[in-house]
């Protein structure tokens, strides 16, 4: 069980590590050249004298003096990138996307309209559009606006090829440094980028690099952190975390994974911690599913529960939750309710081992030795037989009056128990004798 919390705590650091060391898609209108930087020599007076009302951040005067030029000259491409830069810049998105294409569309050797556009996208989580736009700028020449916006372009494809094509966004990252010096947040998209080509190693100093700079780095914390936990290096990962914790009290990733690492060495800790966690991030799922499996391997299968059913009510069809709800059941010795659970489980996911497991068991205890039969074949496929098991397909041959399969499993149980289940070998070796007809 701890198996599939370290999993899902591991999925949540990874999320909260991505968003941490996201890039900084800042507008255009805080990060970018005006359009005049990189404008030809001659332009309209309106344009002009919103351009000069863009330096000075007033939105609304340039707005005011570019939307009637535009109404009479809808195709000046300049124009149309000035008041997409200002409707950005007041956070009018849609309408800045509009005008960005529009402004494109008038001009395709447009490098700043491109850029723009392409960052506005990715800032609106829509890689697959962002992609084409970022690409086109890293094709055109920046003009006035200089190798450091072309660096910025190569840098934003890197942070969208990176899930999709690790090598990709390894090269679009060394486009960027051809242009520009190495940043923080390059050697940071470099380490990540290596732990996901499993060059652990390479990860790993790249994290260290930043860490020598700046310990108070929660992405590179959290990152060299994640490569100690794969490594199982858990106390050197508790070491590292508890100091990074000491300079960024309370960071939510920083603080799961210490959970994760504290729940690996069976400390006590891991349980308080969660809790203090939870309390914080009620919404957090994956924090939400660790604490609930360190309450059941608590003993608290009542308390751990209610935290399975409040995440089955947004995930109904989630096998693993619905096998570890089952298991809390069986603990509460609500058998029905767990068959039930375990039967759903099954049926969603075959190959769910542990879900064979609880059904065969929840199926013997509510008297349906063939259910039992079944779900032990159906594990066997997936998972080695165990005393329990052997012990389960003995009884449920035995219910149903099959004497020579149900001796032959009795034997398997008792020669894999080695005196561990001291009340069941007693039964098995009485069912033997009688099974056997021996005195």
């Amino acid at each position: 069980m701890l198996r599939f919390a370290f999993f899902a705590l591991l999925l949540a650091s990874a999320a909260a590590f991505a968003q941490n060391s996201a890039p900084n898609q800042g507008k255009p209108a805080q990060t970018a050249l005006p359009a005049s930087a990189a404008a030809p020599p001659t332009v309209s007076e309106p344009v002009a004298n919103a351009e000069a009302d863009l330096v000075k951040a007033d939105w609304k005067a340039a707005q005011a003096k570019l939307e009637p030029w535009l109404a009479a000259h809808p195709a000046d491409a300049r124009a149309l990138f000035d008041l997409g830069y200002a409707t950005d810049a007041e956070n009018r998105l849609d309408d800045a996307v509009s005008l960005y294409r529009r402004a494109v569309e008038a001009d395709p050797q447009s490098f700043l309209a491109h850029l723009s556009l392409g960052l506005l996208l990715a800032r609106q989580n829509k890689p697959d559009d962002a992609r084409p736009e970022l690409a086109a700028a890293t094709s055109l020449d920046p003009g006035d606006a200089g190798p450091a916006m072309k660096a910025r372009a190569w840098r934003a494809l890197a942070r969208i090829d990176r899930n999709s094509d690790p090598t990709e966004a390894s090269n679009d990252l060394l486009e960027a440094l051809k242009l520009t010096p190495e940043t923080v947040d390059d050697t940071l998209l470099a380490a990540n980028l290596a732990d996901q080509a499993g060059e652990s190693a390479a990860a790993e100093t790249a994290y260290r690099r930043v860490l020598a700079k700046d310990a108070k780095s929660a992405p590179a914390n959290a990152g060299l952190a994640h490569i100690l936990i794969a490594r199982k290096q858990y106390p050197e990962a508790e070491t590292l975390l508890r100091a990074a914790l000491d300079q960024i009290p309370d960071d939510p990733t920083l603080t799961a994974q210490l959970a994760a690492v504290l729940v690996a060495q069976d400390k006590a800790e891991a349980l308080p911690l969660l809790q203090k966690l939870h309390d914080a991030h009620p919404a957090d799922d994956a924090i939400t599913r660790m604490l609930a499996e360190v309450l059941s391997e608590a003993g608290d299968a009542a308390g751990s529960d209610l935290l399975y059913i409040g995440l089955l009510k947004t995930s109904p069809n989630d096998s693993a939750l619905l096998v570890s709800h089952g298991q809390n059941l069986i603990r509460q010795l609500k058998y029905d309710q767990a068959f039930a659970a375990f039967d759903k489980a099954t049926q969603l996911d075959p190959a769910n081992g542990d879900g064979w497991s609880g059904l065969a068991f929840a199926a013997s205890r509510t008297n349906q030795p063939s259910i039992t039969l079944h779900a032990l074949t159906m594990r066997s496929k997936y998972l080695p037989e165990v005393p329990a098991t052997y012990f389960l397909w003995a009884t449920a041959y035995d219910t149903l009056h099959q004497k020579s399969a149900a001796a032959t499993y009795y034997h398997h149980f008792l020669d894999s128990s080695a005196g561990k289940f001291p009340d069941q070998e007693w039964q098995a070796r009485q069912r033997i004798k009688l099974l056997e007809n021996k005195p």
